[in-house]
């Protein structure tokens, strides 16, 4: 925790290591954003002035302002990011779980287009020495070595990013200002009459919010990595990074100035403001901001992901830690969807300009649930109501504007994404409604009236002894109660004698961190229950909590794990532990909705694809007993049956 606390305070090595971390989607975008704005119209003094001032304003109100004043602000013990904010407010109102599902499917649909477009755009840059050269391969080739190198860990290369990144930024910033000097009236853009001028006069404006929307993708990654970096370092490196942006759009402007009157065609400002001399060595850092930008995705992705499985928004997946940095994880299977789905999109699309048609339209959805859960957790605070209200109706409005502008996209390749969001929150919906479903269905009961045969059937000697110590995952919140088929396994389905019966409930947190257990003593030396309350960000590995959980009651003489039977007993020799996992299976003769019905076999065929309940909860496969017990068994009324003689 310590470790935690020292994020938040300013620091050089701190804003360094922001520059490296949050700001390669939104630091890559001048790359592709003014070549959007322009498209396949003819360049012009409104379309230039217009098309810096929308940047710069939409900058200003929607990074600045929004995320880096305002958003920054809901970090859940310095955790930032969707499922965190939702983690704070989830218990203001039940149907804040949609926008949350909905803002984390469609962060996950849009970040498959990240990796493609900016490596195409920086790799497209060598076609100024190389005009035939097939750019598709080189971009393949370097996102299959990005995704393969995943599962060693990306500690070792992120060392190196903030450096590269304080490179990059500074390189645009110096570009910019060398083109700023030659024609300073282009300051004027930053008056917002030219934005709204544009907006106003020009009959393609909606297409060119879409357009303009790209400088601002990266907003929602830079909140989601508030617990990487820490709120002043992030607000102090965006005063750097937003210096630097500005500053080459105004130079991108200047550029295109000077070429008024003119299609743009296949040249991109970005590379044609380059001296000449200094071109390759400008590809060449374009290549390594893109790859960091990419990289910074899908660590955020797989962040995404282990934060749903544990807040019970996703099927329970394999989570690798390749290494101690606080952070660093891999989730294989995401990890090569996401490679799937990166290859799809370059394959589809082939040119940077392509995918610009396509990509923005779902993080506009994204950052209109922040604006919802944002505003609950404002209130939540106990802020105005007024401003709460502004709030709403400011972000609302401007986002609903930018969301329209994307719409236009949706037939150029914005479906792609929306596809991909669709069946990404298919997936979530489900495994969260069918877990509501199935507690409808689980049972009950008073454990203390079970204490007596519970005590007896530990010291009746004429039953096989199952195991020395008998353990039981529970989901009854309350110690006094207990899942009536847990009862059922222990006494009826076979008998199952012990010398200590163990339950153990997981409590998942809405904090990230946390990691504590209780201790309940139901019967002195034979029934103990243990609740462990682990934060959202925490690995689940019960085995090895367990054991050490064990070892403390042991050390403090508060239970006896010494086997029980007098060959080993003689010896202190320690008893024997197993877990007993009740998978629960849709039994054929149940009472359900047609839409439960449904809901429920799609979660069965995720369940079938995820990880076992033991596996999901890190435990010792050579230690764990598996039953299957129905999740209902519903008695039809009205059965006439008669007996024949």
């Amino acid at each position: 925790m310590s470790k935690h606390t020292n994020l938040n305070k300013l620091s050089a090595a701190g804003v360094l290591i922001s520059l490296g971390i949050i700001y390669g989607d939104i630091g890559t975008s001048p790359l592709y954003v003014f070549k959007a704005i322009i498209g396949d119209r003819i360049i012009s003094k409104e379309l230039i002035l217009g098309g810096l001032s929308c940047v710069f304003w939409t900058l200003t109100l929607q990074t600045t302002i929004k995320y880096v004043l305002i958003t920054l602000k809901a970090d859940n013990k310095g955790e930032g990011g969707i499922f965190s904010l939702f983690s704070l407010v989830k218990r203001r109102a039940k149907w804040l779980v949609v926008p949350a599902i909905i803002g984390g499917c469609a962060l996950l649909a849009d970040g498959i287009i990240t990796p493609p477009i900016t490596i195409s755009a920086a790799i497209e840059g060598l076609e100024i020495f190389y005009p035939d050269l097939q750019t598709i391969p080189i971009v393949l080739a370097i996102i299959t070595l990005l995704f393969i190198i995943q599962q060693f860990g990306s500690s070792l290369v992120g060392k190196a990013f903030g450096p590269i990144m304080f490179v990059w930024f500074t390189m645009m910033g110096v570009l910019g200002i060398v083109y700023i000097v030659q024609f300073p009236m282009i300051l004027k853009a930053l008056n917002p009459y030219y934005a709204v001028d544009l907006l106003i006069n020009n009959p393609g404006a909606l297409a060119i919010l879409g357009a303009v929307f790209l400088c601002t993708t990266g907003a929602e990654a830079l909140y989601s990595d508030l617990g990487h970096c820490g709120r002043k370092n992030i607000r102090i490196s965006w005063i750097y990074v937003k210096s630097c942006l500005i500053l080459n759009y105004l130079g991108q402007g200047v550029y295109l100035w000077n070429i008024q009157n003119e299609l743009l065609d296949d040249r991109n400002p970005f590379f044609r403001m380059m001296p000449d001399w200094f071109l390759i060595f400008g590809i060449s850092i374009a290549t390594a901001a893109a790859v960091i930008a990419s990289q910074a995705l899908i660590s955020g992705s797989f962040t995404l992901i282990s934060e749903a499985v544990r807040l019970n928004l996703w099927p329970k997946v394999k989570i690798n830690y390749p290494s101690e940095a606080k952070g660093q994880l891999y989730v294989p299977s995401m990890n090569w969807l996401l490679w799937a789905g990166c290859l799809m999109v370059v394959l589809y699309f082939r040119r940077s300009e392509n995918m610009e048609a396509a990509y923005g339209l779902s993080i506009t959805i994204a950052m209109l649930m922040t604006t919802i859960l944002v505003s609950v957790y404002l209130k939540k605070k106990k802020y105005p109501n007024y401003l709460i209200a502004l709030f709403l109706l400011v972000y609302g409005i401007l986002e609903s504007i930018f969301f329209a502008g994307n719409l236009a996209k949706f037939l150029h390749g914005g479906w792609f994404t929306v596809l991909i969001g669709s069946i990404l929150f298919s997936v979530m919906w489900a495994w969260h409604s069918a877990r509501k479903i199935k507690n409808r269905f689980v049972k009950f009961v008073e454990i203390e009236q079970y204490f007596d045969v519970i005590k007896s059937l530990s010291e009746d000697e004429t039953v096989p002894k199952f195991a020395s110590q008998l353990v039981y995952l529970t989901s009854a919140n309350f110690s006094s109660e207990i899942e009536s088929k847990i009862i059922y396994s222990i006494l009826q389905k076979k008998p199952k004698r012990a010398d200590v019966y163990w339950l153990v409930h997981v409590d998942v947190l809405d904090e990230p961190y946390e990691s504590s257990y209780k201790i309940e003593h139901l019967i002195p030396g034979k029934l103990i229950r243990i609740d462990f309350k682990l934060g959202f960000r925490v690995e689940q590995k019960i085995s090895v909590l367990f054991r050490k959980v064990v070892e403390d009651l042991v050390k403090n003489n508060e239970v006896d794990i010494t086997s029980r039977y007098e060959s080993l007993a003689k010896f202190n020799m320690v008893g024997d532990f197993r877990f007993v996992v009740l998978e629960k299976i849709l039994s054929r003769s149940n009472k359900l909705s047609f839409w439960d019905k449904v809901t429920l076999d799609y979660y069965f065929i995720l369940k079938h694809f995820s990880l076992s309940e033991e596996k999901g909860f890190g435990l010792d496969l050579s230690f764990v007993s598996l039953e299957k017990v129905p999740l209902m068994v519903s008695e039809y009324d009205n059965v006439e049956l008669v007996r024949l003689k």
